[in-house]
């Protein structure tokens, strides 16, 4: 499951993030394997979507999402 797939409310726990340019932005920024994370809400047309993570809010693009993998929060 991908974190784009995730609905508001659904806390998750990160699995791994895929390779992309973003990668080492998205690690630095808290989004490190093991961590959970909550979805928020997307924007009326689906595109960006924000999640909590950590102790701040972050909005990411769906594509970003998607190559992020993720669990159910135990």
């Amino acid at each position: 499951m991908t974190l784009s797939e995730g609905t508001p409310g659904t806390t998750l726990r990160i699995r791994s993030i895929g390779d992309s340019e973003l990668k080492s932005r998205l690690m630095t920024m808290g989004l490190i394997p093991g961590t959970p994370v909550t979805v928020l809400r997307s924007a009326p047309l689906g595109d960006p979507m924000a999640i909590r993570v950590r102790s701040y809010n972050l909005a990411l693009r769906r594509d970003d999402a998607g190559r992020i993998e993720v669990e159910p929060a135990a």
